[in-house]
Order: structure tokens, then sequence, then C-alpha cells
């Protein structure tokens, strides 16, 4: 159902005609819940619920339960608890109409004397409170091991690609596309909670680290971005973002702005970016293209290739090719050569090996003198 208003209803957000529609279809479906695609205050939640005589949920309250049955892992589950308690605390109150709260006010006990209910919704907000306080210290410990863990990426100079998208658009369906990383991939919202990252070689000597994240969604509440900030911090420090676009829905301008914000909103709008449509097989019209453009179906692995292309240009660090003469005596150089480089062929000769290789631009200073005929080229001031 919906209802155009000029602004909502602070009692019930909804218009009191409206409120009787709906009540009398709650009677005549035999309706079990009412869902609204807006976030509820908890005196407009609990008003609701009184006058249709069934739960009412919230968008921020559906979305939770989802993420609350799809988590998996123990950061998922402590990110999902996290957002959960935050969402509840300011709830209490409504979950505690059976008892009386002040009972100074209602009537039924002395002036100024406190019921029941009081004493434990006070109870109940100190004991979430102290959840929430003990998930953000064992979250905080989560950041602590990914930050450990991206500096060692760093210090191994592997570059990290992370995918974005709405939610549904085929992210997870691309990463086993790319890596047979073998993680579900179902056709439904927010199936992936959990950062899923492996290797993928995408040239000769370039090996990346490529990692799935939660899908966004347009009125992504708040608290769920602060809870999921663990895993969504993955997106500021990575090289390449591919932001995945599915091109078969209607939507997907609107889907593609939605995440365009939200990565403006986590401080990743300079990382450079490639926009991949996806789902392309089931797109009637004219695709869209561009430098940073790639449409592909991860279902079907056209355009993959394509896709590894453009990801090997952008993370070009300068690599050679080059075929070196290695006298014996040097020969320890293979080593390093098959250690920190690509070795395309081995040729030994009589009086040295032959190698073609691909070499990163930190090796090739050190391989450069058994370039036949190599001369360091001139710079611009020499004559």
């Amino acid at each position: 159902m919906l209802q155009t208003l000029p602004s909502p209803n602070p009692h019930t957000f909804i218009g009191e005609g409206k409120v009787d529609e709906i009540r009398e279809l709650v009677k005549s479906q035999e309706a079990t819940m009412v869902i609204f695609d807006n976030d509820l205050s908890p005196s407009q939640m609990r008003v609701l619920c009184e006058e249709f005589g069934v739960q009412v949920l919230d968008r921020s309250g559906l979305i939770l339960d989802i993420f609350a049955q799809r988590a998996k892992t123990k950061e998922g589950r402590l990110q999902v608890e996290l957002a959960q308690y935050q969402y509840l605390l300011p709830r209490l109150i409504g979950m505690w109409t059976h008892l009386e709260r002040q009972a100074g006010t209602s009537g039924k006990g002395p002036i100024g004397s406190k019921g029941p209910g009081e004493t434990q919704l006070e109870t109940d907000r100190r004991h979430i409170r102290r959840k929430i306080q003990k998930l953000e210290e064992e979250l905080a410990a989560v950041r602590k091991v990914r930050s450990t863990q991206r500096r060692k990426r760093e210090k191994n100079d592997i570059p990290v690609v992370a995918l974005v998208g709405y939610t549904n658009a085929g992210k997870s369906t691309l990463l086993n596309c790319l890596t047979d990383a073998g993680i579900p991939a179902n056709d439904r919202l927010f199936d992936t909670l959990d950062t899923t990252t492996r290797k993928l070689r995408i040239d000769e000597v370039t090996e990346v680290l490529i990692s799935d994240t939660v899908g966004f969604i347009r009125k992504l509440p708040h608290h769920l971005v602060e809870a999921f900030k663990a895993t969504l911090e993955e997106l500021s420090y990575a090289d390449v973002l591919l932001h995945v676009i599915d091109i078969s829905n209607p939507d997907w301008e609107e889907q593609a702005r939605v995440v365009d914000e939200l990565i403006c909103q986590l401080g990743a709008e300079q990382t450079p970016c490639i926009r991949v449509f996806n789902k392309c097989d089931a797109y009637i019209g004219i695709l869209p293209h561009g430098e940073d453009v790639v449409c592909l179906s991860a279902k079907s692995g056209e355009g993959v290739q394509e896709l590894v292309g453009r990801l090997s240009a952008l993370l070009d660090r300068g690599n050679h090719r080059v075929t070196l003469h290695i006298p014996y005596s040097d020969a320890g150089v293979m080593d390093l050569l098959n250690r920190e480089a690509a070795v395309t062929s081995l040729e030994y000769l009589d009086d040295c090996i032959k190698a073609e290789v691909t070499v990163p631009p930190e090796v090739f200073g050190k391989v450069k003198r058994y370039i036949p005929g190599y001369a360091e080229p001139k710079e611009d001031w020499e004559d």
C-alpha cells in the first residue's frame, strides 16, 4: 500500500484513514505481520502494533532479520548482533507496555512510586549497553587483525581488488568465475555477509587478492553501515574497485548511484574503479561502453577475460619482457627469477643460460646486465 503525505504523521507515521484501511486488510487477509518500507520510531511502532493487533516490522528490522539468518562467520555474527542491539535499545520501552511503567501516573500505586516495569526496563537497558560495549571491543579486535593482515599484504606488495555493488548484482558469482572460489552464490538479497578473499593471477608476474564484500541497498540503516565498518573499510585500502552492476535490472542506474554514494561515504572515491555490467546476456539493448567499462556474464564466463585484461593494464607496474644470457658462473640468479619473475622459456647453451622472462621493475635493475647489448637509456639532458 502506498500513501502520499507531505510529512509522516508523528503518531502513526501514516494517516488515520490509512490505519483503518490496513486494519481491515489485516483482518480480511488474516495477516500475521505488517512490514513498512521505512524506518518507524519506537512510539510509532508501538501505536501501530496496538492498532493492527499484529506484529509490525520496519525496513531496518527486516534487513537485520535477513542479515541474522545469513551471517556464517564469527565476525559476521558479531557485526549483525551489534547492529541488532543498537536497533533494539531505543525500542525497548515499547516491549514493556504489559507492565506498569510509572505506577504513580497510572493510578495503580502510591504517587511517585515506580512499578516493576521501570526497574525491568532499566535492567534490560543496562544489560544491552554492556552487550554493545563488549561487541564493540570484540569488533575492534577484528579490525586490529585486519589491519595487521593489510600491513603484511602491503609488505608483500600484493595488489587488492574489491568487488562492490548492489545486493544480488552477482559479485559472488563473478568471484567464483574468476577464482573457482566455490562460495555459495544464490539469487537472493544479502547472500554474502562475510568477506571472502581469493588469489587471482592476472598475468605472468602479477597476482592480486580479490575480495567479495557485503551488498549495498538503498536506505541502508546507519547502524548497519557502522557495524560493518570492519568489513567495508577494506574498500578504502583496495588498489582497484570492481563496481558490479546488474544491467538486467530496470533500476540499475538508481542502484549504481546508491553504491557510488556509499563508496564516497566510506572514503574510497579516489580509488580506480572499473564498472562491471553483469548479466549482459539477459539484457536487450545497447550495452554501455567506455574505458572503465566491461560488459560480461559471470554465469557463462562471457567477457571475463576482457575484465582480467583491463585489470592487468590498470595494475601494470612497468613489467619488462626480456631475453637474458646468464653465464653459468652467475646461475644463482635463476633462483631470483623463479621466485620473483615469470620464466617463459629456458635454453642451456654452451657458454650461458638463455632465459626469456617477464620481470617486475624491482627485479629488472638486478638482471639488466644480462641483456645482450643492453645500454642504459639516456636522460633528456644528456647528448
